[in-house]
């Protein structure tokens, strides 16, 4: 589950993370008193205004309606209102929104941590995440933080360093203390980058997130160390542990069919090709959609329908699968190991017979426990159904019905 700024922010908050300071607002109106309050609090004379969408890149990015970039800097509270005028409501296109603007519902009004001082500003990028090859977390971090870390990342990949950390050990002191001299850091500024590291990784682990990024961490000139952004990602399979955090889902933010599936309890992830994809088991998923790119098509989703797949949730699967108009072809590939095979054609009969008209071929491929007489049941039922039995038959059958 994805989350937003202020969101991602106000968990590391409760976990001692210094954060650039904030106040969110869904209306215009509020942005003003928004604005004096936050003035009260931090004593701040300078605004950021940042949208707030699940996408990175909104200091580049730009509004469709109004030409407004999506983190605007507000010189003063009289600028506020304009500010926010210029992103809310707008639709921010950015390079991870896919060539799509997403609608702004939500601004962030934080306070300028910009401010001149004796010391040098510097912004540095830092994550904490899983590495799966090593099994071990990672601290992802670099000097060469903000808005262009991806080129960073490409062009000059020593400059990235990483630091892992058994998950049965936890981080220690040494490890903090080399990541804040490999940071270029002293004094004060070194000191309080081992307990910002320190924070973060609880702060990831505690609320069982796959994914902590924060672009930029800014040190600034008073040589404090504050998280400026967080891009947050939590773990679904966590959330019944965090009834809190669970609340923090904005299903606006997330594909409507994917909203729909979740609803229902299907596993639902759509993809940019032109075959649906139903099958129960993620291991099986994943061959189906090898065996649909070696076919010459692409895979449209990943939808597993569980070890229940009886006729209503085959129905609904069908539904969500058909909402997708680029699907051309739907194959289907069931194991019936805990669920009978005949019981699930019968459900795909029943669900064909129930939509009514499909517009697109289906392709059925039952293996398991009743499989061959789920088999006389497609192919009894008079219906536009094709019934194959090998990998090799689905596989040649969805190239035939692309042709």
């Amino acid at each position: 589950m994805n989350l937003h700024e202020y969101q991602g922010k106000s968990i590391l908050k409760s976990y001692g993370v210094g954060i650039q300071e904030g106040i969110v607002i869904d209306s215009v109106d509020q942005a003003t008193d928004a604005a004096q309050k936050l003035t009260e609090e931090t004593g701040t004379g300078w605004y950021v205004v940042k949208a707030q969408i699940h996408a990175g890149g909104r200091g580049k990015g730009t509004v469709e309606e109004t030409g407004s970039h999506g983190v605007v800097l507000a010189k003063g509270l009289d600028k506020v209102t304009d500010a926010v005028k210029g992103i809310l409501g707008g639709h921010l296109e950015t390079a991870q929104t896919n060539g799509v603007g997403k609608k702004v519902n939500k601004v962030l009004i934080a306070q300028d941590v910009y401010y001149p001082g004796e010391s040098e500003i510097s912004e540095i990028y830092m994550s904490v995440l899983l590495d799966r090859e090593s099994g071990q977390n990672v601290i992802v971090y670099s000097t060469e933080g903000g808005m262009d870390i991806e080129t960073v990342a490409e062009e000059t990949p020593e400059k990235i360093y990483k630091e892992f950390v058994d998950p049965a050990l936890g981080l220690q002191g040494f490890q903090t203390r080399k990541i804040a001299f490999n940071l270029g850091l002293s004094g004060a500024a070194f000191k309080a980058m081992t307990k910002f590291v320190a924070s973060l990784y609880s702060a990831y682990v505690g609320s069982d997130a796959s994914m902590f990024e924060i672009n930029p961490v800014l040190k600034t000139s008073d040589d404090k160390i504050i998280a400026v952004d967080s891009k947050v990602t939590l773990d679904d399979n966590a959330l019944f542990r965090h009834k809190e955090y669970a609340e923090m889902r904005d299903v606006t933010e997330e594909d409507p069919t994917e909203v729909e599936a979740k609803a229902v309890d299907l596993n639902y992830v759509k993809l940019d090709g032109n075959v649906g994809c139903m099958v129960n088991g993620a291991g099986l998923a994943m061959a189906t959609m090898d065996i649909i790119k070696f076919s010459g098509g692409d895979p449209a989703n990943f939808l597993d329908v569980g070890g229940t797949a009886n006729a209503e949730r085959v129905e609904k699967a069908f539904k969500i699968i058909l909402k997708d108009p680029n699907v051309k072809a739907i194959l289907v590939n069931i194991f019936g190991g805990i669920v009978r095979c005949d019981r699930v054609a019968q459900g795909i009969v029943d669900a064909y017979k129930n939509i009514g008209n499909i517009p697109v071929p289906i392709i059925v491929r039952l293996q398991g426990t009743n499989a061959a007489e789920a088999k006389e049941l497609i192919d009894a039922s008079g219906l536009d159904v094709h019934s194959v039995v090998q990998f090799q038959e689905a596989a040649d059958k969805v190239s035939e019905v692309l042709a």
